[in-house]
């Protein structure tokens, strides 16, 4: 049965106005001189220029429709006001409210939920600058000199891009992540960090992560084995959870809350931030929500035809459903930025990697794209060969810094002239006759691409930037009726680790597929 979305009006002049558009020419449109005022965009401290896109007025005009008939509108105001749109775990969605000014109304089950959260980020505000000037000592009297952070997914992407993209905020605190289950990844760490001066962070929402608490519970045996006492665990040892009960179980005495209304990968900006306020400060992590939170007001307000978030996702819809273009590339121009791809991956894969509706009916339809990226100037020589010129087209995001954060004569020159002409060359490519009749040499161009530029890089255009990809991928979940909410699909590997763990530790003897079962020999022999 085809789905509702298809079978919206829109979707079939979409579908045939994608197929006029075959001789539609960047090299020629991009000439127009109303086309560059009509498709940039000035919010939150973000510029964004859309029009290396392959989009006309109508195609804009067609993409709002279809944003209109699936009810984009009434959907984001109803995530605003707390509404419990994450079906499959009736719960709200409401990660906007951990940005939210204090002294704002935003309800949840009928409660206002702002004074809980602003407790808590005045909590975490107290204790973090107590760890940053050194009044917090550990067991032996020595203030703080690393923090190790444990976690995984959402609780671990979002505070290790943060803190890498604000480095020169930071403090003098030495950060360092663990989150892979591999050993020698927290073995690595252990061997750096001297246990009276160290503080573990524990961040999992539920506290019965595999992996983190695998880790969590190394990194206690280990601190135990250092300090001669199970007493130095209340001085040394951080909880980030809703699960306040478990995480005092394993011996942590001081726990800063979260709400099961906050999903894992939208939560760096709740306790779960705890490490990026450690790095950077109160106060830069106050500017870094204020940030998010003007991105959420132009979000909330702006014209659709005007609303950055809104016309990421529309050219993400037009690219995915209208062009089979399969991926997405993130490309930073800002080696702080070098992390922001694979942040980006899990808030938008994990979110819209999804083939069944709200309904429970398979999609007829591609939803989320791959997403990947690595900072420039190193990607022109690696993947950007095929983003010129490979057989498929894949749309980019270009983000680069108007102001340098250094002083070195010449860089940030040549970093900006590579992002402004990578762009360029997708854009228009380079005729036969330019490439002085040399085939190998043909570029087709009109492969699309959007800009952002940032004054410089802030907390808050940080927060302005993160806030935006947030609400580009629950715009593209609306409009392909799925929840962006949920993630099943990494639960059912959780399963099949326990069941293939108990066979390598003989605890059981349970039948699997003949190639798991001859791995599993091979490794136990």
């Amino acid at each position: 049965m085809t789905s509702p979305l298809i079978q919206t009006p829109v979707w079939k002049k979409l579908e045939q106005h994608q197929a006029e558009l075959k001789s539609f020419s960047l090299r020629h449109e991009l000439d127009d001189t109303s086309r560059h005022a009509d498709l940039n965009i000035d919010a939150a401290g973000l510029h964004a220029d859309f029009s290396k896109h392959l989009v006309s007025k109508k195609t804009l005009s067609l993409l709002i429709d279809l944003a209109r008939q699936v009810n984009v509108e009434p959907a984001r105001n109803a995530m605003m006001a707390g509404e419990k749109i994450n079906l499959s775990e009736d719960r709200a969605v409401l990660h906007t409210a951990l940005r939210a000014a204090a002294g704002s109304v935003i309800k949840e089950s009928e409660n206002n939920i702002v004074p809980e959260v602003q407790s808590t980020l005045d909590r975490m505000e107290e204790f973090s600058g107590s760890v940053r000037d050194g009044s917090y000592k550990g067991y032996t009297g020595k203030s703080i000199t690393d923090i190790v952070h444990i976690g995984i997914g959402g609780s671990d992407l979002g505070p290790r891009f943060a803190i890498d993209a604000l480095q020169d905020f930071a403090g003098a605190l030495t950060i360092h992540f663990v989150s892979n289950v591999d050993g020698s990844a927290l073995d690595t760490v252990l061997k750096k960090v001297n246990p009276e001066t160290t503080l573990f962070i524990v961040a999992s929402k539920t506290f019965t992560t595999a992996e983190t608490l695998l880790n969590a519970g190394t990194a206690r045996a280990w601190l135990i084995d250092k300090s001669g006492s199970k007493e130095s665990i209340s001085r040394h040892f951080i909880g980030l959870s809703a699960n306040v009960p478990a995480a005092q179980k394993f011996g942590i005495e001081t726990v800063f809350p979260l709400w099961d209304w906050v999903g894992g990968r939208y939560s760096l900006w709740s306790a779960i931030g705890l490490p990026i306020m450690l790095s950077i400060g109160g106060d830069n992590f106050r500017k870094f929500l204020a940030g998010a939170r003007e991105m959420d007001t132009h979000f909330s307000t702006a014209p659709l035809e005007k609303n950055i978030p809104v016309l990421m996702a529309l050219l993400g819809i037009w690219y995915r459903n209208f062009w089979a273009y399969p991926a997405h590339l993130i490309l930073p121009y800002d080696d702080r930025l070098g992390k922001m791809a694979k942040y980006i991956q899990q808030m938008d894969m994990e979110s819209n990697g999804k083939a069944v509706r709200q309904d429970g009916q398979p999609v007829d339809y591609e939803t989320a794209p791959f997403i990947f990226g690595e900072p420039g100037t190193d990607s022109q020589h690696s993947y950007m060969q095929l983003v010129h010129q490979g057989t498929t087209p894949v749309p980019v995001d270009f983000v680069a810094c108007i102001k340098a954060h250094h002083k070195l004569a010449g860089h940030h020159e040549s970093l900006l002239s590579n992002c402004l002409a990578q762009s360029r060359a997708l854009a228009i490519g380079m005729t036969l006759d330019e490439a002085q009749n040399d085939p190998l040499r043909v570029f087709t161009g009109n492969r699309p691409s959007t800009t952002f530029l940032l004054p410089e890089l802030t907390p808050e255009t940080l927060g302005a930037l993160i806030a935006a990809y947030e609400h580009k991928v629950f715009v593209q979940g609306v409009i392909w009726n799925i929840n962006s909410f949920d993630q099943p699909g990494v639960e059912l590997g959780k399963k099949l680790t326990k069941e293939i763990q108990s066979r390598l530790e003989d605890k059981s003897s349970d039948k699997l597929d003949l190639s798991t079962e001859g791995l599993l020999t091979l490794i136990k022999r």
